[in-house]
């Protein structure tokens, strides 16, 4: 059995990747890494953060997982880092996709979003952060 963080993460990334209009934004195939290698071409998005939360009750084991993922735009600014971020989005949020390793997918849901200026100003930040609601399966 794998780590429900893990399959989680590997379902969304499948899912993003396959994406007609994620690649349309960040190639094809789609730049997403959980590292990006030095000189990637812009725009990219990587993983950030990972944080989950045991939310086990009634005799069902669940997790409370949210993974945050970071667009990276040299050209576009922030409207594109919007863009990408708007189609990462309507990839996964409110989909239910399936997991391996002996885990189901309750919910996946887009919970917070942003997009900025870095302190290299020609570089703009999209922030996605997405919940997801695990449960191992029977």
């Amino acid at each position: 059995m794998s780590a429900p963080e893990a399959s989680f993460q590997d379902a969304l990334t499948a899912r993003l990747i396959a994406d007609a209009d994620v690649m349309a934004l960040i190639g094809n195939p789609a730049r997403l890494y959980d590292e990006a290698p030095a000189g990637t071409a812009y725009p990219f998005v990587t993983l950030g953060r990972a944080v989950s939360e045991d939310r086990s009750a009634d005799g069902a084991s669940l997790i409370e997982h949210r993974l945050t993922l970071h667009a990276w735009t040299r050209h576009g600014g922030r409207r594109e880092a919007k863009e990408i971020v708007e189609a990462l989005r309507g990839a996964a949020h409110d989909q239910v996709f399936a997991l391996d390793g002996g885990w189901t997918l309750v919910s996946c849901r887009a919970v917070y979003a942003d997009a900025f200026r870095t302190a290299d100003a020609r570089i703009a930040h999209g922030v996605l952060r997405f919940k997801a609601i695990i449960q191992k399966s029977n």
